[in-house]
């Protein structure tokens, strides 16, 4: 029996270090996509869940902490792009929660260190959803700002802090200190940052997720002027170091000294002399929050007085005096009305919830993907539940779990059907996955194929939206691509949708899709497995679709970037008669696929030739699109991140986190004119 319960607790310990492992390398990558590359990919609340479960994981098994757990140290590195910066006192950041209860236990922990003073007053004010700098004043003049990086050092982004408005240059008013050093937030107004974004839209260029992101991107732009032009603010909220000058004696205290200096404070702050008082100011910015010309992702809750502070001290990580209370993702509950299926362009099948509407953060939800039937178990979701949903990152909404309901009769358990629900086609398993093998056959599939085909991705076709492809594959008109080139004017006028304008200026776009590159013809076939890139590479490789469709398992796994699935993906699309058929009906139609010139093995002659580029920034001469058609044509391979396999990077104007992380990893980086002469250069 001892020796049973010694392999289950040997066991257990693996297990739980095995998770810790997998946890810290979860949150290191999350860190560094959010601190670093400004372009987080998960919501702060799944963020937090994940390090709450690492920190439980290394109280319950202390030997499992190590000094380099995410746990003991501040998120972030600084970017070598700019100046590194020692602070001149830690950047501790806080820590989060969400629960009443939480809140509760750190005001017991305050008392208890307090020795259970009966009066106890805390500072609240909002939490800000920006990006944290500290700002240096020597002689009142500001002599540095940086930001928060790792805790201990952070970029230098001196010049672009000196562009906003709200930072003063020279303090102003009595007592100033010789060295000040103070922390703020640095964040974008919504309403500028739906400016911005409707700029960068036009611009063709990569929007910002949301403000915090484009605060953030833009205090790292390597041309001050670029910060300028973006509206930014700055809310200071604490004093990280001070000599000369009175000091205050607590925190609301500091905060009017701030706001004496001229030092822009938050005009919401407030003291609270019980924890009643602390909650009902949470749930009043919670109600708020939505009609603040900035985002708030909680509230802050600091001990006032500055020398109970200093008994409490902190953690590697996070001080004993203050806590992040952050409201909850925002949700709602509702009913789900029914599952449907939807057929995607590849065939694949996705569940979605359709849910009773309901009202969660000012957006109306009434669906909400399930993904597949392995997520529908998990969740043990069937149609009439009372379900929890949130939108993650306040965007996507997400169904979080079942809400129990006693003694209420439940539906039949949702079941996948067993045959396509467009073409009555038997589905076939792929892992978690349902999947119509009929291709373009199935109704649903094409009319997706069809809206795939026309994309800036493919054919480029301008004006075949959604709904003109809904009515063209209604009409009988359009059962394969084929069918988009053998259009005429009489067909078209005999939709309702089309006037005699509107058929001609359709009909002229599909004209201009006659001669498609290679790759845009097999990126827009819908080949499983073959998105734009693979479809560059096989065109590269092969130069001719004859080639490519003669091609054998050896052949096609030679050219680079494909692997075996994909080789028989491409194999058995070229097999199936009905795909064929396709094909030869487009050329009978006129439309003729490009070729490229390749030397045996791919490459061809210039000194691009096998390079990867990866373009950032606006260009002056050609758009995002055409440069890099022009580096793929000269033998480069692009990519749209930049990592060590990186070879140039091409910088525009405003070129943002690319040319950063370019510069920390030492690739090249070209401007617009060296990439010109490069593309011109034969080898």
């Amino acid at each position: 029996m001892t020796r049973r319960l010694g392999r289950l607790t040997s066991e257990k310990a693996r297990t739980a270090a095995a998770r810790v492992e997998q946890l810290r390398s979860q949150i290191r990558e999350h860190d560094y996509r959010y601190y670093v590359l400004d372009r987080p990919t998960i919501s702060d609340a799944e963020y937090d869940r994940l390090f709450g479960e690492l920190v439980r994981l290394e109280a319950a098994h202390p030997d499992l902490v190590t000094r380099d757990s995410p746990t003991q140290r501040v998120a972030g590195v600084p970017l070598s792009a700019f100046p590194t910066i020692a602070h001149l006192a830690p950047m501790l950041s806080l820590e989060s929660v969400t629960a009443v209860d939480a809140v509760r236990r750190f005001d017991e922990r305050v008392r208890a260190a307090a020795h259970r003073k009966t009066v106890r007053r805390y500072v609240v004010e909002p939490k800000f959803d920006g990006l944290s700098l500290e700002v240096v004043y020597r002689d009142g003049l500001l002599q540095r700002a940086s930001t928060r990086g790792d805790g201990e050092r952070g970029e230098g982004v001196t010049e672009n802090v000196k562009t906003i408005r709200s930072v003063p240059l020279r303090l102003h008013g009595r007592d100033v200190p010789r060295l000040l050093a103070v922390r703020g937030e640095a964040i974008m107004r919504t309403d500028d940052f739906e400016a911005l974004n409707a700029r960068l839209a036009r611009a063709g260029q990569p929007l910002f997720a949301n403000p915090r992101n484009a605060a953030a991107g833009s205090i790292r732009q390597l041309d001050p002027r670029v910060t300028a032009g973006r509206r930014l603010d700055v809310f200071f909220y604490d004093i990280l170091h001070l000599d000369g000058g009175s000091r205050p004696v607590d925190d609301i205290g500091l905060l009017r000294a701030l706001g004496a200096w001229g030092l822009h404070a938050s005009p919401y702050a407030r003291v609270c002399s019980s924890l009643d008082e602390v909650f009902r100011y949470h749930d009043d910015m919670a109600r708020r929050r939505a009609l603040l010309p900035y985002e708030i992702d909680g509230v802050v809750m600091k001990v006032n007085d500055l020398a109970l502070r200093t008994q409490l001290r902190t953690t590697a990580r996070h001080p004993r005096w203050a806590l992040a209370y952050k409201f909850a993702a925002r949700e709602a509950r509702t009913t789900i009305e029914d599952i449907v299926v939807q057929v995607g362009r590849t065939g694949v099948l996705t569940p979605v919830a359709v849910l009773q509407p309901v009202d969660i953060g000012g957006v109306t939800v009434t669906r909400a993907t399930l993904h597949n039937r392995d997520e529908i178990a998990r969740k043990d979701l069937h149609v009439g539940d009372t379900v929890r949903v949130i939108r993650a990152g306040d965007v996507i909404p997400e169904i979080v779990e079942r809400v129990s309901s006693e003694g209420r009769r439940r539906h039949a358990a949702f079941a996948m059907p067993v045959r396509c629900p467009a073409c009555r086609t038997p589905l076939e398993r792929d892992g978690p996955f349902d999947r119509c093998p009929n291709g373009l056959e199935c109704p649903a599939q094409l009319r997706r194929t069809i809206q795939h085909v026309a994309s800036r991705q493919a054919l480029d076709i301008r004006g075949l939206g959604p709904e003109t492809v809904d009515a063209l594959v209604s009409a009988g008109l359009v059962r394969s691509v084929a069918d988009l080139f053998g259009l005429t004017e009489r067909d078209l006028l005999n939709v309702e949708r089309f006037a005699e304008v509107s058929a001609e200026n359709l009909l002229r776009a599909i004209d201009g899709a006659r001669h498609p590159p290679l790759w845009r013809f097999l990126n827009a076939l819908g080949i499983p497995g073959v998105g734009e890139q693979t479809a560059r590479d096989l065109a590269d490789h092969f130069g001719t679709l004859e080639r490519l469709e003669s091609a054998d398992k050896a052949a096609l796994t030679a050219a680079p970037g494909v692997g075996s699935a994909v080789a028989q993906n491409v194999i058995d699309f070229f097999r199936r008669a009905f795909n064929r058929r396709v094909i030869a009906r487009c050329q009978h139609h006129g439309v003729r696929v490009g070729t490229v010139a390749v030397r045996p093995g791919g490459a061809r002659r210039t000194r691009l030739a096998g390079k990867t580029v990866v373009f950032t920034g606006g260009l002056e001469s050609m758009t995002r699109e055409e440069a890099e058609e022009r580096a793929r044509a000269s033998g480069a391979h692009t990519a749209r991140s930049v990592s060590r396999e990186t070879d140039l990077v091409v910088a525009g104007s405003d070129p943002g986190s690319k040319y950063a992380k370019a510069r920390a990893l030492g690739v090249r980086v070209i401007d617009e004119g060296a990439f010109q002469r490069l593309v011109h250069a034969q080898q």
